[in-house]
């Protein structure tokens, strides 16, 4: 992933119109991995917008699900990615019911595959 995962942390979030992929480095003057981080959430949301979701699949070495459907419905889905004081984040958003069902469809796989704790359910707020 060009990044340590001792380093840093992962979040995959539902929320109402999407979701999103966050890293952060665990400390704050962590330069290195922040810079590595952007670096790479940056150029995965593009491949995301492209309808590319190789690296995830090299990550789990299985198509993680919800990837099809996202990839057959790219322009549908808008991906966009945020930068942070310690990382960034991938923004994934829809008005599409089948494109939303298959972003959280995904998250919901990276929650369990790296076992984030993360929420399973959108957030009723969202």
């Amino acid at each position: 992933m060009g990044f340590s995962h001792e380093k840093t942390t992962h979040h995959f979030l539902l929320e109402g119109k999407g979701g999103a992929v966050q890293v952060e480095a665990n400390a704050a003057d962590d330069k290195e991995s922040r810079e590595q981080i952007q670096a790479h959430l940056g150029h995965i949301a593009k491949m995301f917008a492209e309808g590319n979701f190789n690296t995830p699949m090299l990550v789990h070495s299985v198509l993680p699900p919800g990837t099809p459907t996202m990839t057959r419905l790219k322009a549908e889905i808008r991906f966009s990615y945020e930068s942070s004081p310690k990382g960034g984040r991938i923004v994934m958003a829809t008005s599409n019911k089948e494109a939303l069902d298959a972003i959280h469809e995904f998250l919901r796989f990276q929650i369990k595959d790296h076992n984030t704790g993360d929420p399973l359910i959108v957030d009723a707020k969202d």
